[in-house]
């Protein structure tokens, strides 16, 4: 095929004669080491000529189509410099057509000029098949992986399967064996191999798990516990998972430590739309009264929206117990109960909590600091500037309102409260009579 495009019996003729010329006005007839010299040089200078030459016309081609049709295939290939790598196959391709030509008989510097020509030729031809591997993914991985998989590791074991197979091919040229006796070989050298490529081979795993199972993307969201990362996936290749954190550090991780072990994705959260809230707030029991009618009907002066539902407890004479994701829970017996129903009734009302989630607020078990009360809701954002934004809004809420429930928020004591009890007696107990300090006794003799 190579002799059909390019003429290589006739140039090299042609050549030789004007060697043979050359060396006859020098006077160096018949001296066959200078003609092999002289035509190797004039080869290898043809070559990187013609690879020069064509590689100019390539990039041309390629500007001038990016530029009249604003092609973007071509302004990428550019970019990355596809046509650029591509084009280095031509000066050794050219090299072998007309260096045969050059030899008469065997010698040693045919050997070794054709050894280091099939070499060169084997790491340029991988070279490129590479670049255009990389090229092909990254079209692929920005038009067509919309679930943004992490697939880079599987273009890194192909690439890495093409440049195996070029050293094979080159070994195989400088010891003159088959390639096939060489991968025969490797079979006695498969544990140390293994060995050698253990974290590669354990990355080509887990990176097929993690994408057949859809179990983490490029720019999920992610927390390992078992490590500090907690931040953005920014890259997952053959042998590492970058993660940048909330305070912009990197954390890099191999990835099958993400399958060998447990890890949280955020993913599903960002997809719903909604943001969990589950805070409690602890009030002291003994701020926990029965209502009384002058109570609740002060209360729904206060706070309208729970009329309807005061209303209607009333009417029915016992506790409304409704199922559902966003009803009223509460009661009419306690200032708590009545709080419980506040509050949900504020949280359905409230634009920023959504309404198609679970909206509960419940007693949990009681300790020893008071009466743990529990909101549990979702945002309507999953932005987290806003969803703390509005988590902090309803808490603040919560402490603006509880006192007019009679309703006390419970705090540790501090050294404000310490001063008090000291000097303030307690009620019926008279107060301490300071007494004079003592006089110092004399020492006795």
């Amino acid at each position: 095929m190579l002799a059909s495009i390019i003429p290589t019996h006739k140039v090299a003729q042609w050549l030789l004669v004007h060697i043979h010329r050359l060396l006859d006005y020098v006077g160096l007839e018949k001296d066959q080491n200078a003609e092999d010299i002289i035509y190797i040089a004039i080869i290898v200078a043809l070559a990187l000529a013609l690879g020069w030459l064509a590689r100019t016309i390539i990039l041309y081609c390629a500007k001038k189509i990016m530029l009249l049709r604003n092609n973007e295939l071509a302004r990428e290939m550019m970019e990355h410099h596809v046509l650029l790598r591509c084009s280095h196959i031509i000066p050794p391709l050219v090299m072998l057509a007309l260096l045969p030509f050059a030899f008469t008989t065997e010698s040693t510097l045919m050997k070794i000029v054709f050894k280091a020509l099939l070499i060169y030729t084997t790491i340029v031809i991988c070279m490129a098949v590479s670049r255009v591997a990389s090229f092909v993914w990254m079209r692929f991985d920005e038009k067509r992986n919309t679930k943004n998989l992490p697939l880079k590791g599987i273009m890194d074991t192909i690439i890495g399967v093409f440049w195996v197979i070029a050293i094979i091919i080159c070994v195989s040229v400088l010891v003159n064996k088959s390639p096939v006796a060489l991968l025969t070989g490797l079979g006695a050298f498969a544990a140390v191999l293994m060995l050698v490529f253990k974290d590669s081979i354990l990355g080509l795993v887990a990176g097929l798990q993690l994408s057949q199972n859809d179990m983490l993307r490029v720019g999920d969201w992610i927390v390992v516990p078992s490590t500090i990362a907690n931040g953005i996936v920014v890259d997952v290749s053959l042998t590492s998972v970058k993660v940048q954190n909330f305070d912009n550090t990197i954390v890099t991780l191999p990835p099958y430590s993400l399958i060998s072990s447990s890890f949280q994705n955020w993913r599903g959260m960002i997809d719903s739309g909604c943001r969990q809230i589950a805070r409690s707030v602890i009030f002291d029991s003994d701020t926990i009264v029965t209502t009384t009618p002058e109570m609740i009907e002060n209360i729904c002066k206060q706070f309208p929206i729970i009329k309807a539902f005061v209303s209607r407890v009333q009417s029915e004479g016992k506790p409304i117990y409704d199922p559902g994701l966003t009803v009223i829970n509460g009661t009419l017996e306690t200032n708590l109960g009545l709080f419980r129903a506040y509050m949900c009734q504020w949280l359905i009302n409230n634009p920023a909590i959504s309404n198609d989630q679970q909206i509960l607020v419940r007693v949990m078990v009681p300790n020893g600091q008071g009466i743990p009360l529990q909101l549990w809701c979702y945002t309507a954002t999953t932005k987290w500037t806003a969803y703390e934004a509005i988590q902090s809004a309803v808490f603040e809420h919560i402490m603006a309102v509880a006192p007019a429930f009679g309703l006390r928020l419970f705090n540790e004591p501090s050294g404000t409260d310490v001063t008090q009890i000291q000097f303030n007696p307690l009620p019926n107990q008279p107060a301490p009579v300071p007494t004079a300090p003592k006089a110092p006794q004399a020492d006795k003799q």
